[in-house]
């Protein structure tokens, strides 16, 4: 009865203590990068590390013993030509799951409840946890908080190194890929009249990497990756200035855009800095009203009965041409915002909205929002559908409906609204209140004039087989 007795309360303190385990094993370590470090930082949260160490190297074979923090084993290597490595073990587990599997066969301490009240317990295995107590019987709960030796516990990830170096040598010069951090672009584009003036920035996070007075290039570009390490949890932000006057600067290696920041920079998990990516350029920009049609992109054209609301979207064309200030530069992914000034001058956010990686020559189109004063209802007046066959048992079903939309406009000034009609496959627009313009094989645009506070109608039909 005592022996059950004690289990009973140590399995109750095991679910006392469970969630406290439970966040302890999700909180990352933090890698730090000491001595000589050059970074290459990806959007994807990959960290190229190039690292100098100061490290007696002899000639010919040796191991050497070093910490370089959480890493990817498999993409170690050598910087020097000279230093070729033969061998490599890491022991990267600094978690209490890693721990307790170098415990496996090792008696340990448990604290059951006060200070001095303890258990002692073998652990017999992991996944599923399993302890032998002091009577001989087994448990698959932890008896309490466990007390782990010194020499059970990592607590910098170290990588045991055989190399083989051709001359002796004082430095030890390796890369190698990690996680920890990450970066995108930063855009702000504020409105005037007929042009706008565009900047944008480097906003680098690290989640968990740590580094000290570091070369820090940023890689634009979607580089493959075999498999998608887990994502560190997003930090906190806290902006760091870059140099008063620094830019980062762009070269093109391979296929992508790499930016060298300026100076040194030291990484802190849960800070974030930023650099400007060019000066302002300034460029001339179009606004556009769109609204998107009915029809699916693919399947059967389905039948609608009542009239519903449908949004007008806000898009803002920026000028790219090429042979200008900003049409020559590549623009990175990132988050664009666009802001206009009021009556007084003040700006306000009209817009936010992302791109993608954008070569030069290539114009921005940003999508801000819905129109507030301008509105849109649309509703299908007709439909009719035919089946015939083809041959061979095969039927094919043609559509034909007739749509109107209605646009209204609440605002001072006449606006120019598109109405796009978007489906692959075999279809065509049979007739139209206005011409339709057939901007590819896809896609047929309606251009309607709204006058000011006024209204007008755009009347369609569609033929559509699948």
């Amino acid at each position: 009865m005592r022996a059950s007795s004690k289990r009973t309360r140590w399995s109750n303190h095991a679910r006392r203590i469970g969630a406290a385990v439970l966040l302890a094993s999700v909180v990352l370590p933090v890698t730090h990068l000491a001595g000589q470090t050059s970074l290459t930082i990806y959007n994807d949260g990959r960290v190229l590390v190039r690292r100098t160490l100061s490290v007696e190297v002899p000639r010919g074979s040796s191991t050497q013993r070093v910490a370089l923090g959480q890493l990817d084993p498999a993409t170690v290597f050598s910087l020097d030509s000279s230093v070729v490595i033969t061998g490599l073990s890491y022991d990267g587990a600094v978690d209490q799951a890693g721990t307790l599997r170098r415990a496996v066969g090792r008696r340990l301490t448990f604290r059951a409840g006060g200070p001095s009240d303890t258990v002692s317990a073998i652990l017999l295995g992991v996944d599923p946890e399993r302890y032998k107590l002091p009577d001989g019987s087994i448990t698959f709960s932890m008896p309490g908080v466990p007390r782990f030796p010194d020499d059970l516990v990592v607590v910098d990830p170290f990588t045991n190194l055989t190399i083989q170096s051709s001359a002796a040598r004082k430095d030890l010069r390796l890369g190698f890929l990690t996680t920890g951090a990450q970066w995108l672009a930063s855009y702000q584009v504020l409105l005037g009249t007929t042009a706008s003036q565009v900047s944008g920035a480097a906003v680098l996070t690290s989640q968990t990497l740590k580094a000290d007075n570091a070369e820090v290039q940023l890689l634009a570009g979607n580089v493959s990756q075999v498999m998608r390490q887990p994502s560190a949890p997003r930090a906190m932000y806290a902006a760091k200035a870059a140099e008063a006057g620094a830019m980062a600067e762009e070269e093109k290696v391979g296929e992508f855009h790499l930016y060298s920041l300026p100076g040194k920079v030291s990484l802190l998990p849960g800070v974030s800095s930023s650099v400007a990516l060019f000066t302002p350029a300034f460029t001339k920009y179009e606004k556009s009203y769109v609204v998107r049609g009915l029809v699916p992109y693919w399947g059967a054209l389905q039948q609608y009965g009542e009239e519903t609301d449908v949004p007008v979207t806000i898009t803002y064309l920026l000028n790219r041409a090429r042979k200008t200030e900003f049409g020559d530069r590549p623009l990175p992914a990132g988050t664009v915002r666009i802001y206009q000034p009021d009556s007084a001058g003040r700006a306000q956010l009209v817009g936010e909205t992302t791109i993608g990686h954008t070569p030069a020559g290539e114009d921005l189109r940003l999508a801000a929002g819905d129109a507030f004063d301008i509105k849109a209802k649309r509703v299908q007046l007709s439909y009719q559908t035919k089946r015939d066959s083809v041959s061979a048992g095969l039927w094919k079903t043609s559509a034909t409906a007739e749509y109107r939309v209605t646009l209204t406009n609440a605002g001072d000034k006449p606006v120019i609204v598109d109405v796009l009609e978007e489906r692959g496959g075999e279809w065509s627009v049979i007739s139209s209140s206005v011409p339709a313009d057939k901007l590819s094989s896809t896609i047929t645009r309606f251009r309607i004039s709204v006058p000011a506070a006024g209204s007008a109608v755009l009347r369609y039909k569609v033929k559509v087989i699948w």
